[in-house]
């Protein structure tokens, strides 16, 4: 299939999850994870409908968007954020759904009120406790979200995880219901400067299932763009 007709099915099967859990598929878009994704194939995918793209380093980032250069495009942040590339992320990056750290939260908040902005961020909630991958702890989420409260330069909008790599994708429900849970607990505290509209979750091998269970946003890489070419960017 060409990418345009893959984005067509991959929308079809979008469709056909959301409608099975009485949700609207319009609700749902399409990031495209373009790490290791040469630009003409992100450009070519812009021009067949999809609107969102998430880089994982901020200097591959960096040359992206300037040779691709469309305002139009909003840019996620979906890699770990190492501290001293924050003032370059916010250059760059609409959205921040790698926020994965009180610490970072208040270093992104130092470095927007330099600029004179408000940054939207995901929270990266680590479900599964697992020592290789960042975010929150999920023990620790509520905790945490009180002390987000004052930063002013940031907005916290939604949720973000990675929940372990299962053959089955049936196997991924659990993590995926948990992250909406955690969602709606979390909008009951009726938090300052926290409202969580997006659940970032879902990839190539379970992002059916992450829309049957409230996904808003799934993360799309090897299904969208096939297989990567590590050598180019």
């Amino acid at each position: 299939m060409s990418l345009k007709e893959n984005i067509e099915f991959i929308g079809e099967r979008i469709k056909i999850s959301a409608k099975k859990s009485g949700r609207n598929p319009e609700e749902i878009k399409i990031l495209g994870a373009t790490k290791s994704v040469p630009t003409e194939k992100i450009i070519e995918a812009y021009e067949a409908g999809i609107k969102l793209f998430g880089e994982n380093r901020v200097q591959e980032a960096n040359q992206k968007i300037s040779e691709i250069n469309i305002p139009s495009i909003e840019w996620h942040m979906i890699g770990n954020l190492q501290k001293n590339k924050v003032k370059k992320a916010l250059e760059l990056f609409s959205v921040i759904e790698s926020l994965s750290s009180i610490e970072l939260a208040e270093k992104i908040n130092r470095d927007a009120e330099l600029l004179n902005r408000k940054i939207r961020c995901f929270i990266e909630v680590n479900l599964a406790g697992e020592e290789t991958k960042w975010g929150i702890k999920e023990e620790d989420i509520f905790s945490s979200v009180g002390k987000l409260t004052g930063l002013k330069n940031i907005e916290i909008i939604g949720l973000m995880a990675i929940p372990p790599f299962f053959e089955n994708p049936e196997m991924s429900r659990p993590y995926f219901k948990e992250l909406r849970e955690i969602k709606e607990k979390i909008n009951r505290m009726n938090l300052d400067n926290i409202s969580i509209m997006e659940l970032s979750m879902g990839m190539s091998s379970d992002y059916e299932v992450a829309v049957e269970e409230g996904a808003t946003i799934v993360r799309l890489g090897t299904i969208l763009f096939g297989p990567r070419n590590r050598g180019k960017k």
